[in-house]
């Protein structure tokens, strides 16, 4: 029954899907478990670092579906979804700093601490209301919403394309983490906001707090991945592949190609702001080199490497990059970036399809060496 309903078409029709909600449902349930039942001297217990940096992991596999997305079914390679992650990691981010009210070092109930290090007198307009969770819920969406609509309105039916358009989404990135290093533009300058204390009155370093957002991490990407999913297997998802294989065709067949890329790129921003708004409490910090174009970069990358056009694949590669980079940055982090650049050279030139099409990409080989193989033995035998 569940195979056949909309939930299983979605999450249960193919090999990939199947694994990628066991691996959510089991991460779910046996990482708070190791971590709040099994003893900590128990080689079986799990870290509240380890919850965090898993958590973490799971908004990253978030936001590389959002950018999946728009470049592996829209064919757009944006270069700007950083922007969306942070915007919605900075709603997230003001909401929590209201939350820490007089307990702040300078124990001002209205301001935050580098308000009134700068001597700001009163709460700007854009910060009033973050003391309550719905208007954050909101913003978390509202914010990378509106920005993605209006670029994406401007950009789209101008019929910018191509190299042009990622490289005017990396300018949009840049411009704003510009203007929030500036520390008279209200967001913490350089530093950004840290120092949260709490979530809906729960204490953030409290280890149930630390699993019930891990656990919320888990949820999102599987909600994110149902969302794509019943994109990419509607008619508005043959269309959105039709127009990143013949845009031009789409077109001239009476389509608003434009109404298209601007409804999925908006979309697309929606989930990346979601990942920032569950990343932003479980890392404790959101600064603006979240807006930094190399950041942006990076989610391109694990699409890449994971496969793009496939969603799962994306997800994949999010986990196995920045495992990766946990381990290389650890070892030599000066060199992680030259790893980087390597891998992805590497998997672009002899693994076009990512980590999820090795498989088929060696048994398609192997096929025809063996095709190879017999065609040969039969023009011996026949000698």
């Amino acid at each position: 029954m569940l195979q056949h309903s909309l939930i299983g078409r979605l999450l249960l029709n193919d090999t990939g899907s199947r694994v990628l909600t066991f691996c959510c449902i089991a991460l779910a349930v046996i990482v708070p478990v190791c971590n709040l039942i099994i003893p900590s001297d128990s080689e079986f217990h799990v870290s509240t670092y380890s919850v965090t940096l898993i958590g973490k992991y799971l908004c990253y596999a978030l936001l590389a579906l959002s950018v999946d997305l728009v470049w592996g079914y829209l064919g757009i390679l944006s270069l700007g979804h950083g922007a969306f992650f942070a915007l919605g990691g900075y709603a997230m981010g003001m909401y929590l700093m209201r939350q820490i009210g007089d307990r702040g070092v300078y124990s001002n109930p209205e301001l935050p601490d580098f308000m009134v290090f700068l001597n700001w007198s009163e709460l700007p307009w854009y910060w009033q209301g973050f003391d309550q969770f719905p208007l954050m819920l909101l913003m978390v969406f509202l914010a990378p919403g509106i920005l993605a609509f209006v670029f994406g309105w401007l950009a789209f039916r101008s019929r910018v394309t191509g190299v042009y358009l990622s490289i005017i989404t990396q300018a949009m990135t840049y411009a704003l983490m510009l203007a929030f290093f500036q520390n008279n533009f209200g967001f913490g300058g350089n530093n950004g906001l840290t120092d949260f204390k709490e979530i809906l009155g729960f204490n953030l370093q409290a280890d149930n707090t630390r699993n019930a957002l891990f656990i919320a991490s888990a949820a999102a990407l599987l909600l994110g991945y149902a969302i794509c999913r019943f994109i990419a297997q509607s008619r508005l998802g043959s269309l959105t592949m039709a127009i990143r294989d013949a845009e031009s065709r789409v077109r001239f067949m009476g389509y608003r190609d434009e109404h298209i890329k601007l409804f999925i790129f908006v979309i697309s921003a929606l989930l990346a702001g979601l990942a920032g708004a569950l990343y932003v409490p479980q890392v404790g910090i959101i600064n603006p080199s979240e807006f930094a174009p190399i950041r942006s970069i990076e989610m391109v990358i694990w699409v890449a490497i994971g496969g793009r056009g496939t969603l799962y694949g994306a997800v994949l590669g999010a986990f196995v990059v920045n495992y990766a980079k946990t381990i290389f940055t650890a070892w030599a982090p000066e060199v992680w970036l030259f790893i980087l650049g390597g891998i992805f050279v590497f998997v672009t030139v002899f693994m076009p399809k990512g980590l999820v099409g090795l498989y088929a990409q060696l048994r398609t080989r192997f096929s025809r060496n063996s095709s190879s193989d017999k065609l040969k033995r039969g023009s011996t035998d026949e000698k």
